[in-house]
Order: C-alpha cells, then structure tokens, then sequence
C-alpha cells in the first residue's frame, strides 16, 4: 500500500500580506522610508491516512512546516493521541503514526503543532490546531440490531401484506460507496415471505390459514457491497399468523338426548348442546336457532360466552300429563365469518334435541293467582269474602287442603278454613289497615290422612272500602297569639284539618264558630281552610289574656259528622309596628285517657287492700300474743332462736341469757303453742360477778342434755346455747362487757347520753340503772 505523503512549501512573507495586517516596527529619518516586519505562519492542509495498513509501522502521516527561518527551531505536537499513537520529527516536522488505525473506533484526531527554539523553549509561532482523518475501508460485516425478531400478519392477508421490518447496520463509513450499503435476502421461507432493501418484510402467498399452521420461521440475510460477493450476516425471523374469524361452528354430535322433570322451574338448565369452532375464542360468535319442532314458545337455547355451548332452558312449566317428550331440530351459525375467506364445505351444522320429561310428584295448582277481594270496613253482615281453589296435577287428584301461612298485618283479622273459604272473624277497621293480605298454603292429602310435604302458595289480597265513620279533627297550628290593639279584620291564624276518612273528590270541610259571642271570626278560603281574624278589635288584657275559641269543623260524608275543637288564642302586647313584645305562658294542657284513670284506680285499691292486710296480720299478731300471756313469759323464749352477739360474755357464769325453765313449765302444763316466726331474745345482765367452776357447768349442760334426749312431751324446738366459759382458775377477771355494768367503778357514765343516738345503747348499759333489762 502506498505511503500518503503530504509534503508542505515554504512560501515569502511577501505572499501572506494579504491576509495579515502589517505592523511598523521602525522610522528612518534619512528618507522618511517605513521597514515593515510580516507576521509569520503555519503552511499545511488537512492530513489523511487509511485504515488498517498493513506495512509496518510507522506509517508516514504528514509534515507540518512554519515559515519561521532559525536553525534552532524545533517542532513538537500537543493532544490526547500526542506523543503516543502520533509523533512528530523535531527539525522535519515529518507526523508519523505508530499504531495502525480503525476508523470504526475514531474517525478523526485533534493534534496542536508547536514551534519552539530549542535553546530556550519559547514558542516561535502561535500553537495551532490540525486535524488527521483516517479514511474508511469496507472491513465490517452488516450486523443486526438483534438476533431474532418477530412478527405477525392475519391469516388469508393479501400478497404483499407487510409483516415486520428487520434492521442490520454496517460500521463503515457511509460516504464511501458500497462500504455500507446493506441489502437483505430471505434465504429460507422464501416460498411464504420476501423482503425488500428497506428490511420490511411482506408476504408472497395469499392461502397462510392459521389453522393449517399458525407460525413460520424465517432467515434473513444481510450483506454490503452490491453487486459483488461481500461480507454478510443472518438473522432469524418468527412470524405468527392471527385468527381471523372464517371458520363456522360445527356441532361434535348429530344427535342430543336429555332427561329433564316436569317440575324443573322456569329458566333452568335442561342441558347442553356442544359444537366446535377451530377459530379462537375471540372469534367464536354461534348462535342457536331452531330448524324443524314447534317448540320455540317451551324452550330457548342460549349460547354461553365462555365455552359456546348452547345451554337449552325453558321457557314456560313442563307438564308431563301432556307432552312426555319434545323432539326438534336445532342449527349453529355464526354470523359474524368474514365471507371473503369462507372455505367451502357448508356454512350450516343441524343436530338433532330430545328432551324427555320425567314425571313428579307436583304441589296442587291454584286456579286463579292472584286472589282479590273487597270489603266495606266496620259492616257486621259480612262474614265470607270468597275462596280460593286449587287442584291436585296429578294422576292421583287427591284432595287438597288449605292452611294460612302469613299474614300483613298480623293478626287473626282474615281466616281461611280448610276448603279454602275466606273468612274475617270480625269487622275490618280501614282506619288501621286499609288492606290485608295473607299467604296460603295448599297441601295435598294423602292416602293415609296425612298431609303432602310439597304445597303451593297464593297470595289473597283483601281491599277495606271506606266508610265516613270519623269526624274532622283540627290541625293543631302553632301557638296563636293576637295583639291587644289589634284592629278589625286582621288575620290571627289560619286553621285547617285532616280526616281519616278518605276525602272524596267533591269533598271539603265547612268551618263555624261554636259561638257568635266573641270578639273573633271565622271566614272561610274555599280550599279546606280558614281564617281566623279579629272581629271587633281592642282586646283587654286586663279582663282575660287568654281566649278559648271553640271551632266546630264538619265534612262533606254520608252522613256527614262533625267535631268541636278549641282554640287557645293569647292576647299579647305588641309594639307599634305590631311585633308581639310581651305574651303569658299558658299552662299546658294536661289529658288523661280513660284507660289512664282506670289504671290509676288500679293501683289506689292495691295499695289500699295491701295497707287492709296489713293491719289484719298486726291485729291477729297481737291477740295472739295475749292468748299467750298466761304462760308468764315471752313467747319467744320457747320458739327455736340462734341468740348471738359481738360482746364477750360474762364468763363460765353468763347463762341467765336463756333459761331452759321455760320449756319444763310448758311440758308440766301440757300447752301446745302455735308456730310463729322467732323474734331475737331479750337478754338481761347478769345481776352480779357470779363465778362457778367447770365442773358445775359441765354438770349442767348433761343435764339439759339428758332433759333434751330423754323428755318426748318437749315441743319440737331446737335451741343453741353458746357459753363463753374462760376457766376457773385465771388470774384474769373478765372481760365481758355484760357485766361490766354492775361494776364498782365509780365513773358516772351519764353524760353519754348528751352524745347522740350513736352512744344511745352505751349510755342505757353504764345508766343509773344497772340492774335494768336491755332487749337487743
């Protein structure tokens, strides 16, 4: 290959005046002469080196040259590549590069040329920048952006029908002809696809059925330098063909057979017919549609969305006692196939249904549904309304009888006997429900007497017609209220009313005044109201601030009624525009009802016959008590007691609290007393300090013991002795507060009762009387 050498002249200052301005560095007086010095400057072009060469290196680049004349100018380069990939020859000024270039890397370099004396390094020129372009040679293969693409097309599309685009690039330089160029061949498919210069890639046949085969795979190639064998590359290309809808369904069997009850109900699933379509699901639309059977009044097929089948339901109740079997013939289509692609073979696929209807016990059916009837509220007269009727479907045609299930409202204001007659116990209020309505049951009887599990239903509605059995009432308005000056003519409140009754189309209220003697009037609006106004005016407060105005208000029924209600009207200060400055409070009126009072005298003579029982228990309680007297002690002392208190005992000593005595002198006199509840016992102190030893008292609770177990005249009484017995031989005395009373203390103990009721019992037990009784 040969060597680029790019050889730079020297050229005279003289022949660069033109471009530099000239600068005077010096005057000659002798001849008034002007010397003029020129700039120098760098003389080169653009240097170029090819690609890739292949002689050893160095490899000669170019030379860069400066008009500048000294003998100890030196020339140096300056830049990223400087001194490394690009060297310079210091006197020559020769450029040479030591590394063989790639222009796909780096198409071009920047350098900075010096000139420098070498005795001093001062620049001799201004630096300036050249730049060396490395030429291409086509030595880079066409590669593709990747190595597989993909792409898809609808089936049965049209010659020429683009499909995708493939795209391979050449590192080489495009400017060069040829060097980048890149052209494309199919090299496997062919027969299906093509491709242009461009990469796009386009069918070449018009009968690509996806249901013959859905994706092709083709290779492509790549390759530059036209016209010649060049370098190339490959790549694979995936086309998937898309379903189009050019396919009618076909069903998968010539014949169908279901068994169904009679009593399925209305919409329900008979069965389902299947069909196969080879498009995608997308693109399966079939419809079902009856061909032969007239039976398209009992049954519908309905296509499900998700699988296609045509579920088959009915329409309307089977009966097996008339028709035990429909035959008919159904068809499948789909409407939306694209006609243009549509392969012969028939567009229709018939099937042949056979229902069979299986019979069942059925609930009795009603004649007529539903059941209606009207009745004149509050008319004794009228005890039946009518009857419902239903009958057995079945072969059997047993009996049928009725039953009441619910009722609206509920109550037992409509009854249904069980041959189905309606009837109504009493008279119906339209006031409290204007209609009723009640649910009844039907039920077959059996063979045996018994009532069938399965029923039916039918709902009787009962319609109450109006009768006018309620007079006006007046709607209360708010409080009204009338200015004590206030002038004839004005308007106090307007009043109106409401019935319960329904109001006819004619009907209206009449408005009057119970009385003319008022300093009020009435005038009637004509739309069922009416205004109250003053009469004469100037009320007085002083003689009434309050007006009771007694409305009577009758309506327009047969016959007609009427009722009176008051008014309370107060008479008010006002100011002079007429604002009300100044108004009573009115009592409110406080209404009891009948039932309320009845309730009231209820009470009052419980309370009264509870206080009557009392007082008879105290009365009998208290001759009883005398009945008892000659005994000569407390009857509680012989009834069955638990005598228990807080305070410690007297000692072995403390057993005067019960005296067992009272019992002997009972079994000695042969009186059998009555059981009556037990009060507490009275307890006494103990007269004095009586101290005993244990043995006399262990002597004597064997012998009441022994008395107990062995006397069978004693009344059946238990009693419980509890002796706090402290010993005999303590050096202690005791502590019990019973006999602290009798006591040798000399403390008065008096001024506790000055404490108040809390030291009441204190004061009673250390009092001036000792020897006093106290009862717990």
């Amino acid at each position: 290959m040969n060597h680029l050498i790019l050889l730079f002249s020297l050229f005279s200052a003289p022949a660069f005046a033109d471009k530099e301005s000239q600068k005077t560095n010096q005057n000659f007086s002798s001849n008034n002469a002007s010397h003029k010095r020129l700039k120098r400057d760098w003389i080169w072009n653009q240097m170029h080196i090819k690609e890739e060469i292949d002689t050893p290196l160095p490899h000669h680049v170019g030379k860069i040259t400066s008009s500048v004349r000294n003998n100890n100018a030196k020339y140096i380069i300056e830049g990223e590549y400087a001194n490394t990939i690009f060297k310079v020859e210091e006197t020559s000024g020769d450029v040479y590069a030591f590394e063989r270039l790639d222009r796909e890397k780096k198409a071009e370099y920047e350098l900075t040329a010096l000139i420098i004396d070498r005795r001093n390094n001062q620049s001799l020129e201004p630096p300036s920048k050249f730049i060396i372009k490395v030429y291409d040679i086509n030595d880079n293969v066409p590669v593709f952006v990747q190595k597989v693409f993909n792409g898809s097309v609808p089936e049965m599309s049209p010659v020429g029908t683009s499909v995708t685009k493939v795209t391979a690039v050449d590192a080489d330089d495009p400017t060069v002809t040829g060097h980048a160029t890149v052209t494309y061949q199919v090299i496997k498919g062919d027969e299906y696809f093509t491709v242009d210069d461009s990469g796009v890639i386009s069918t070449t046949r018009a009968d690509l059925d996806r249901e013959n085969q859905s994706t092709y795979e083709i290779i492509v190639k790549a390759k530059d330098a036209p016209g010649s064998s060049g370098d190339s590359s490959t790549a694979t290309v995936i086309i998937t063909l898309t379903d189009i809808n050019d396919n009618f369904p076909v069903f998968k069997h010539p014949s169908f057979h279901f068994k169904v009850p009679e009593n399925i109900s209305v919409g329900g699933e008979v069965g389902r017919v299947k069909v196969e379509d080879v498009d995608e699901p997308q693109h399966r639309n079939t419809k079902y549609s009856f061909v032969r059977g007239d039976y398209r009044d009992t049954f519908e097929i309905v296509a499900n969305p998700f699988t296609n089948e045509g579920i088959i339901r009915p329409k309307k109740p089977l009966d097996f006692e008339k028709v035990a079997e429909y035959r008919f013939d159904i068809e499948a289509t789909d409407p939306t196939v694209d006609l243009r692609y549509f392969k012969s073979g028939g567009s229709r696929s018939i099937s042949t249904v056979t229902i069979e209807v299986t019979d069942v016990d059925e609930p009795p059916v009603f004649t007529k549904l539903p059941y209606e009837f009207k009745v004149r509220e509050n008319d004794p007269e009228i005890r039946t309304l009518g009857s419902v009727w239903a009958h057995d479907p079945d072969a059997a045609k047993r009996k049928i009888r009725f039953i009441r299930r619910r009722a609206s409202p509920n109550g037992d204001y409509i009854r249904v006997s069980d041959t189905g007659i309606i009837q109504l116990p009493k008279p119906l209020d339209r006031e409290f429900s204007s209609s009723y309505n009640i649910t009844v049951a039907a039920q077959e009887i059996l063979e045996d007497g018994r009532l069938s599990d399965r029923e039916s239903h039918a709902q009787v509605h009962v319609i109450v017609t109006d009768e006018n059995d309620n007079a006006p009432e007046l709607v209360y308005p708010e409080e009204p209220r009338v200015c004590e000056n206030a002038a004839p003519g004005k308007v106090i409140i307007r009043i109106s009313a409401t019935d319960k009754d329904e109001i006819s189309p004619r009907g209206f209220f009449k408005y009057s005044l119970a009385t003319e003697d008022s300093n009020f009037s009435l005038v009637e609006n004509y739309d069922n109201t009416a205004n109250i106004t003053v009469k004469y005016g100037q009320f007085n407060r002083e003689l009434a601030k309050i007006h009771y105005l007694p409305v009577i208000i009758s309506d327009n029924g047969d016959p007609e009624l009427s009722s009176t209600n008051t008014l309370v009207i107060s008479v008010c200060k006002c100011n002079e525009k007429g604002n009300f400055t100044f108004c009573e409070e009115r009592a409110e009126q406080v209404g009891v009802s009948i039932q309320a009072l009845v309730a009231i005298f209820i009470c009052i003579f419980t309370i009264i016959a509870f206080f009557a029982v009392i007082t008879l228990l105290i009365l009998l309680r208290k001759r009883h008590k005398k009945d008892l007297s000659g005994l000569g002690r407390n009857v509680a002392e012989i009834h069955e007691q638990l005598v228990t208190y807080d305070e410690e005992g007297g000692g072995e000593m403390d057993t005067t609290s019960y005296d067992v005595s009272v019992l002997n002198s009972v079994r000695k006199n042969g009186i059998k007393l009555e059981a009556v509840p037990s009060p507490y016992a009275q307890v006494q102190k103990p007269p004095g300090n009586i101290t005993s030893g244990a043995g006399e008292m262990e002597m004597m609770i064997e012998v009441k013991k022994d008395e107990a177990d062995n006397d069978r005249d004693l009344l059946p009484y238990d009693t419980l002795h509890i002796y706090g017995y402290e010993g005999a031989e303590s050096t202690a005395e005791s502590l019990s507060s019973l006999e602290s009373g009798s006591s040798d203390s000399d403390i008065d103990y008096d001024f506790l009762n000055d404490w108040g009721p809390r030291f009441k019992m204190l004061a009673e037990l250390y009092g001036s009387e000792p020897s006093e009784d106290f009862v717990y």
